[in-house]
């Protein structure tokens, strides 16, 4: 059944987007205003999240907010909180001022037109939408073979994310309410949106190059985010310490009968090789098992604080 009365809001997350937001606002202008013409939405209008840019990327997001002042919105984060904050930011905002939203970055990477589908979707009755890559021909071989082992490894962990699914996502209104309120500050946001339940479905889209610009996830950035991701979801790591603690048990014992064994048909060699080797080994199981543990009391550190998200400096 279409939902004639609903309203749309697109929120893009944007750092140092001048380059392609013009063409950016351009296109999902076009897709908003398809989208009213047939009927599927009553309004729409795109929300730009501007994540303490250095560039003109605010001025640009003034501009259009003064041009289209029925379709442009605009939040100003105070400084650089990073994607998922400002991306939870502009949903946070949009929350009680429309019937559904769609997060997508400003790089037109994600196929656009998928929107409508998802607004099909949403139309016959899901709560939220994923936007799912095909395939990844556009990818390097390196952040293919990367990206692919990374949801392989956090769904061996016991995460629940949809493959091939980043941020490209329609979600409800009342879905985005049970979303929004979600306390934790550790932001993982594909793996929160799946605890949601509610109806769910998938639209699949060939992802595209970047049309201009330069992207702003390293791979620094893009291992402290699956770092995060595993860590936020998973207690798989914490397991595997316990395991590898009991192999090295199992290791330990089998030594001792070993060193008795030498001992008792007089075969004792000086060991100084072997001992150092297992100090060196057991030591830096040791450090990493501690380095793990600390990942997790530090994130505990994180959400005691109870420090705001983001802090908004002003709105056009």
């Amino acid at each position: 059944m279409e939902k004639i009365n609903s309203k749309l809001m697109i929120v893009v997350p944007c750092y140092n987007e001048e380059e392609v937001l013009p063409e950016c606002v351009k296109q999902l202008a076009a897709i908003l205003e398809e989208l009213e013409q047939s009927g599927k939405i009553a309004s729409g209008a795109m929300l730009l999240v501007d994540d303490g840019s250095k560039d003109k990327t605010w001025n640009l997001i003034s501009d259009y907010g003064l041009k289209m002042p029925g379709r442009v919105r605009g939040l100003k984060l105070a400084h650089n909180v990073g994607h998922q904050n400002a991306l939870w930011a502009g949903m946070e905002w949009a929350a009680n001022k429309c019937d559904m939203i769609v997060s997508i970055d400003a790089d037109l990477q994600d196929d656009i037109h998928a929107i409508i589908e998802m607004v099909d979707c949403y139309n016959s009755g899901a709560d939220v939408v994923y936007g799912v890559r095909k395939e990844r021909e556009t990818d390097t071989f390196f952040k293919r073979f990367t990206a692919q082992s990374f949801y392989k490894f956090i769904k061996g962990m016991g995460a629940d994310v949809v493959y091939n699914h980043a941020d490209f996502r329609l979600i409800s209104k009342r879905a985005l309410q049970s979303f929004v309120s979600m306390p934790e500050r550790n932001l993982f946001l594909r793996g929160m949106v799946r605890t949601l339940g509610y109806n769910q479905d998938c639209v699949y889209y060939d992802r595209k190059e970047r049309f201009a610009g330069e992207s702003k996830y390293p791979l620094k950035k893009m291992l402290r985010f699956a770092w995060d991701g595993i860590t936020s979801f998973s207690n798989g790591p914490l397991h595997i310490i316990v395991i590898g603690g009991m192999l090295f048990l199992l290791v330990a014992f089998a030594v001792v009968l070993y060193c008795l064994y030498q001992f008792i048909i007089g075969h004792t060699v000086p060991g100084w090789t072997s001992l150092i080797i297992s100090i060196w080994f057991v030591g830096g199981a040791i450090l990493l098992a501690v380095g793990v543990i600390g990942e997790y009391i530090g994130k505990i550190y994180k959400e005691v604080k109870r420090r705001p998200r983001y802090l908004i400096q002003e709105e056009v």
